[in-house]
């Protein structure tokens, strides 16, 4: 399975989810370095997409 690779400026990236998912919240995107699962979850749970599907979305951006 394919791990989330978080590369450049995560506020960026954020702000590009955020325009994609618009019912998300800063706080839905809060990232801490080692806690992608805990992202991914949350994810998961607001947006109904598998975790993989949100993990290749997010390493296009």
């Amino acid at each position: 399975m394919d791990k989330l690779q978080i590369k450049g400026n995560w506020n960026e990236m954020k702000g590009k989810i955020k325009q994609k998912y618009g019912d998300l919240t800063d706080d839905d995107l809060t990232y801490v370095e080692g806690k992608e699962d805990e992202l991914l979850g949350r994810l998961q749970k607001k947006t109904g997409k598998a975790r993989q599907e949100l993990v290749d979305e997010i390493n296009k951006l």
